[in-house]
């Protein structure tokens, strides 16, 4: 019987030392020569990862330190690759014993061309898409083994069909409308609940294959800057899918903030981080709430979190050579970190540009989140911020529940921001109702929102489809409805001038003139903001740039108005002629020193 016992702990102590080290996977699966950051964190996924050493059939990349888990199904390794290293593919080997483990690992030349990382500014108009609700350019890839929708049976939250080929296919059309930027919503693998918009990663660095592959979204970045447009990357640090691989195996206990079952619920709370009363539970409880059950919250106090969120941002800037970052949820994620996270990518990219979701329409609180604002700590080093105070009160407006000094009053509190000409002005985007749901049959009011929109401070962006008046409803899934003409058997095609209704022309013409005008003129872009105090709901302002000058008028009243130019008379006299800049008509001061606005207009007038 000893003997029996001792054969059986031989042969299982034997089992136990023979299991094979295995590598499945790398995260980063490659790195660049040269780069600014060229001392990595490497995520191993793979199989009895304990007792080994590290290293590559390179010496020169030099390995700095490597971290075993309590779960040997993951393993980090820190290495350092030399500026000057020879790109090609590299080998990195596990050993514990005498089992080894290799993996590819290769280290690329960086791409030289030149529109690379350009950023984004107030000269550009951003046009944001939700690929799967655009143009299905690919029929092949709508349906793909493996990946399923579980909404796909509720009506208008299933997967459309779009996707990466179709966006390709129409870039001449954003470039005819006058788009100068491409916002895509993300479009890393959702193999999950909802899976169309893409806020719910179940792999961070592959595209969902429903919209295409990772090559196909680096040949749309290099397809639409051959037109000279810009692409931004919407990037989602906060969280991922309950069904992200890493649920059912944790790398570390502590890589989320709770559970599934035993988590913290969003709060909502964004005036914490600079309410001086604040305690510090009630900040905590903002980042580290689940937005929603169905995607658990990053740990990003985890120092491995960390690395791998940081990494996965610059490794897709630098494999696809985006010009800029739209990061979601921002104040939900952990602000230290946060910080961290834009000066290390700024300081790799210096001009890039990254524009922060920060969802309030106070001004007061919103402007907090800009970078070197003094009243936040630590600094965001966040360029941009979404205007949502200046959206709310141009829906509110477009309703008739404000009128023009409601938006004045918005953009007389521009003192509060660093810089309000990098502001993301919007009236719609993808989680809020088209500005035409709130117009209801208004669409002249809706005209002048926009006509303010493109002609104030700030960075517009427009929502797919708003262009030709496109209205759903205030559902998620149907304010998301698919483009007419993008889709196999749509009736007609909207993307073609002769196929659009009167209506659809109509707003399209009107936006796509102002955004004429906007990249005609410098002064409506780069220049001096001086608007007055409405009276009698007519607002105006004024955009100078060196020498030009532009005169932009709102009459709000449902009758004609003459306005008195008295308090203009340092800048226009009877001397001036005002040409209206959209129908060249010619303005000059009666003897009265007025100008008469018609009802429900606006007027943009070159001073000459």
């Amino acid at each position: 019987m000893k003997k029996f016992l001792m054969l059986v702990f031989f042969v299982s102590v034997t089992k136990l030392f023979s299991q094979e080290i295995e590598i499945n996977k790398i995260e980063p699966g490659n790195w660049w020569q040269g780069m600014k950051l060229n001392k990595i964190q490497l995520m191993i996924y793979g199989k009895n990862l304990k007792n080994f050493k590290a290293s590559f059939d390179n010496p020169k990349i030099k390995i700095i330190k490597t971290y075993e888990l309590e779960n040997n199904d993951y393993a980090f390794v820190d290495i350092e690759i030399p500026k000057n290293i020879s790109p090609k593919t590299y080998k990195l080997k596990l050993q514990t014993g005498k089992k080894i483990a290799e993996f590819n690992f290769p280290i690329l030349k960086r791409d030289t061309v030149k529109n690379r990382f350009q950023g984004f500014n107030q000269s550009d108009i951003i046009y944001l898409i939700m690929p799967d609700r655009f143009v299905n350019g690919d029929f092949t890839n709508d349906s793909i083994s493996g990946y399923y929708d579980s909404m796909q049976k509720i009506s208008h939250q299933g997967r459309a069909g779009g996707d990466i080929q179709g966006v390709i296919n129409k870039l001449d059309y954003l470039k005819d409308l006058g788009i100068t930027s491409i916002w895509l919503t993300p479009v890393a693998e959702n193999n999950t609940f909802r899976s169309y918009h893409g806020y719910a990663a179940t792999d961070f660095y592959k595209v969902d294959p429903r919209f295409g592959t990772n090559e196909l979204y680096k040949k749309f970045v290099e397809a639409a800057h051959k037109k000279n447009l810009k692409v931004i990357l919407d990037h989602v640090a906060n969280h991922c899918s309950d069904d992200h691989p890493w649920i059912k195996n944790l790398p570390m206990k502590n890589w989320f903030n709770g559970t599934l079952d035993n988590h913290l619920e969003a709060n909502h709370n964004k005036m914490v981080f600079t309410d001086v009363h604040s305690d510090s539970s009630t900040i905590k409880h903002v980042e580290k709430g689940w937005f929603v059950r169905s995607m658990p919250d990053l740990n990003q106090e985890n120092i491995f979190v960390q690395n791998y969120i940081i990494q996965n941002t610059i490794w897709w800037i630098e494999f696809a050579g985006i010009d800029g970052i739209r990061e979601d949820t921002y104040p939900y994620n952990n602000q230290m970190f946060m910080s961290k996270w834009a000066k290390t990518i700024l300081n790799e990219y210096p001009t890039l540009n990254i524009v922060g979701e920060v969802w309030t329409g106070e001004a007061d609180f919103l402007s907090t989140y800009q970078r070197n604002n003094s009243f936040k700590k630590p600094n965001t080093f966040l360029p941009s911020v979404t205007d949502f105070a200046l959206r709310d009160v141009l829906i509110r407006f477009v309703e008739g529940k404000d009128n023009t000094y409601n938006i004045y009053n918005i953009i007389a509190k521009d003192f509060l921001y660093t810089n309000p000409f990098h502001l993301v002005t919007f009236v719609d985007n993808h989680d809020l109702p088209r500005i035409m749901f709130f117009a209801k049959e208004n669409i002249q009011k809706a005209k002048l929102a926009y006509d303010i929109l493109f002609t104030t401070r700030g960075i517009p962006q427009i929502f797919y489809g708003s262009e030709i008046g496109m209205v759903g409803t205030d559902d998620h899934g149907s304010l998301r409805i698919p483009f007419p003409g993008g889709f196999p058997n749509d009736r007609r095609n909207a993307f073609d001038e002769k196929e659009r209704t009167e209506y659809e022309n109509d707003i399209f013409n009107h936006i796509k003139l102002l955004i004429q005008l906007r990249k005609n003129y410098k002064s409506l872009t780069h220049g001096k903001l001086i608007h007055f105090p409405p009276a009698n709901d007519v607002y105006f302002y004024l955009r100078i740039f060196n020498d030009e000058k532009i005169l932009i008028m709102i009459n709000n009243k449902l009758q004609n108005q003459k306005v008195n130019f008295s308090s203009l008379k340092k800048y226009i006299t009877e001397k001036n002629v005002l040409t209206d800049l959209r129908s060249n008509k010619l303005y000059k001061l009666d003897g009265e020193n007025k100008i008469e606005i018609p009802q429900l207009s606006c007027l943009i007038l070159k001073i000459d």
